[in-house]
């Protein structure tokens, strides 16, 4: 199916301190419905998240932050999450949360391909 269509996203952020509500963006998960499409994409820069928290086990948010992508691909390693159909997991993934791994509001847009604006978004949003 051609045209536009429409998707959703959310920043993955990293808020060492949750009472001092700083952050940094290190993903962002898209879904798009029509597609059948959802995944995240993310990367830890020690030095950035140092800069904030030196305390900060950057080793443990990789790992949790893997889960999101796990999630989001479907994979069997995600859990009894990630077995529940697309936009469940959307959902579950973008669910407020005052944990270190936080994501903003969901922000909506259209598109022809949910891969390369995923790639989009991470590089202007992440990187």
């Amino acid at each position: 199916m051609q045209g536009k269509h429409l998707f959703e996203y959310a920043i993955i952020r990293i808020v060492p301190r949750v009472e001092r509500e700083e952050f940094l963006n290190v993903g962002i998960v898209l879904y798009c419905k029509d597609r059948k499409y959802l995944d995240a994409k993310y990367s830890v820069n020690k030095e950035r998240i140092a800069a904030l928290c030196a305390e900060i086990d950057c080793n443990e948010i990789d790992e949790h932050l893997r889960s999101f992508e796990k999630i989001a691909r479907g994979d069997k390693d995600g859990g009894s999450i990630g077995a529940l159909d697309l936009p469940s997991r959307f959902r579950w993934l973008t669910a407020t949360r005052s944990t270190v791994i936080q994501t903003s509001k969901v922000h909506p847009g259209f598109t022809e391909d949910p891969q390369s604006t995923l790639e989009k978004l991470y590089a202007q949003l992440v990187l």
